[in-house]
C-alpha cells in the first residue's frame, strides 16, 4: 500500500508540474490586449481617417465634374454606362493629393476613350477633392451604381442648341445636318449620342496636301507614315504621296472636340444634345 501510495503521489506530482508548465507556456504566447499592446509599446495598425476638404473647394470641384466628367463617370463619381465607378477605383484609393488622378485627367486614357483636360492645378485640386469626399461618402452609404440620369440627357434648348452649332461652338465648320448628321439620331441615342458629340471616337481625321505647284487636295486620311500621305477625296478616289514632295496638314477631329471641353457651359452642351436629338 505504502509503495502504491508513493506511486500515486509521483504521478500526481508530475500531472500537476505538467499542468503548471503548460499553463506557464500558454501565458506567453498568450496575445496582448490592446491596453498591454499599448503599455508596452506594441505597434497597431489602425485604419486612418478619410481626409477631409474645404467644402468651397468640393463645390468647385463638384462642378468642374459635372461639367468635364459626368457625362462617363456619372454626376456623382459613381459610374455611368462607359466610365468606370470613381468611388471604388483603386487609383482614386491609392491616389495622394492628386498624385494618381492628375496625370489622367492631363493625360487621359485615349485607349479608353478618356480625352485629355488642359487644367490648372487649382482645377486638379478641386477635382481631387470632389472625388475623394464622394469616395469618402461612398464608405458609408449603401446602394449600387447610378449611372447617369436619364433626364439629365433630356434636358436643353433646341433653338439655342442649332446656334451653337452654326456659331460659337464651329460645329458646321465640319459637319453638316443634311450631310455627315443626316439620321444620327437615329442611330445613336441617349449617351451614345452624347459621347460621340463630345468625343468622337475612331473618327477619321481629315488632311490637306499642298502640292509643289501650290494646288491644295483635302480629303480623308487613308495612310500615312514618314514615307507616304494617302488620302480619299471628295470623288471616291484614293491618292498618295511621298511625303517629301509635298506638305500636308491632318486634322484629328476628336483635337476639335477636346478643345471645346474647356468652353462649353453645361447649357452649351444640354442645348446641342437637344438639337443633334432632332436629326433623324
Amino acid at each position: 500500500m505504502n509503495i502504491l501510495r508513493s506511486t500515486l503521489q509521483r504521478t500526481a506530482l508530475l500531472v500537476l508540474s505538467s499542468l503548471l508548465s503548460l499553463g506557464h507556456s500558454a501565458a506567453q504566447t498568450q496575445t496582448p490586449t490592446p491596453k498591454a499592446q499599448a503599455e508596452v509599446g506594441v505597434k497597431q495598425d489602425v485604419a486612418p481617417m478619410p481626409k477631409s476638404y474645404p467644402p468651397d473647394l468640393v463645390q468647385k470641384g463638384k462642378a468642374l465634374f459635372r461639367q468635364d466628367c459626368s457625362f462617363c463617370h456619372g454626376r456623382d463619381a459613381t459610374g455611368g454606362e462607359s466610365g468606370p465607378d470613381l468611388t471604388r477605383s483603386k487609383l482614386v484609393t491609392a491616389d495622394v493629393d492628386g498624385n494618381n488622378i492628375g496625370p489622367v485627367v492631363r493625360n487621359g486614357r485615349p485607349d479608353k476613350g478618356m480625352p485629355r483636360f488642359d487644367r490648372s492645378d487649382d482645377q486638379i485640386a478641386s477635382l481631387v477633392a470632389f472625388i475623394h469626399t464622394q469616395q469618402n461618402n461612398a464608405l458609408t452609404k449603401k446602394g449600387g451604381r447610378k449611372g447617369v440620369d436619364v433626364s439629365d440627357l433630356q434636358t436643353g434648348n433646341v433653338e439655342a442648341g442649332k446656334q451653337f452649332f452654326n456659331g460659337a461652338g464651329g460645329c458646321a465648320t465640319c459637319h453638316s445636318p443634311t450631310g455627315d448628321l443626316s439620321g444620327i439620331a437615329s442611330r445613336h441615342q441617349g449617351l451614345e449620342l452624347e459621347e460621340r458629340m463630345l468625343y468622337p471616337k475612331h473618327a477619321k481625321s481629315r488632311v490637306t496636301v499642298t502640292l509643289s505647284s501650290g494646288q491644295m487636295i483635302a480629303g480623308t486620311l487613308e495612310y500615312l507614315d514618314e514615307f507616304t500621305v494617302g488620302l480619299v477625296d471628295s470623288s471616291g478616289s484614293y491618292r498618295s504621296w511621298r511625303t517629301r514632295d509635298v506638305r500636308y496638314k491632318v486634322e484629328a477631329p476628336e483635337n476639335a472636340h477636346v478643345e471645346l471641353f474647356s468652353k462649353y457651359t453645361d447649357d452649351d452642351v444640354h442645348n446641342l444634345m437637344a438639337y443633334l436629338q432632332t436629326l433623324r
